[in-house]
């Protein structure tokens, strides 16, 4: 069975700005989704997060760029189903994490996956669900 992956927008965005060490690590697994030997998913609400985070900070057009870069990469886009609705609404009733962060929970839980993510709120989950805390050097 192939390992698989969720990256929320926490890691996604670590690897857009090239946050060390856990940009290198998101690297690493898409070269590996390239040769085959793993899967990873990314929510729709995730990538729009990171759309709009990018958007706020750089600009439409260059968020436009970004994701459409990111959609050539070896990532599966999981859609906001009725399902996966529902079923990031019942984390967000039982958990104190943003709907968004919600959905790549239960993009987890759906698929058997891993998370990985640095996003504290998520990390506080490590309970319920396979997480790899990813982390990024501070600037002091």
């Amino acid at each position: 069975m192939t390992d698989a992956f969720v990256l929320d927008a926490w890691a996604l965005l670590a690897f857009l700005q090239g946050e060390e060490p856990a940009a290198s690590r998101v690297k690493s697994l898409l070269q590996e989704a390239r040769n085959e030997k793993v899967i990873l998913y990314v929510s729709i609400l995730n990538l729009g997060e990171v759309y709009y985070r990018i958007g706020k900070t750089r600009g439409q057009s260059e968020a436009d760029a970004l994701v459409e870069e990111l959609q050539l990469l070896p990532l599966t886009i999981l859609p906001a189903s009725n399902e996966a609705v529902m079923s990031a609404a019942q984390l967000k009733i039982k958990y104190p994490i943003s709907y968004a962060d919600a959905f790549a929970a239960s993009a987890t839980l759906q698929h058997s996956a891993t998370l990985l993510t640095g996003d504290p709120e998520l990390l506080e989950l490590a309970g319920q669900l396979r997480i790899e805390k990813l982390e990024r050097k501070t600037g002091s």
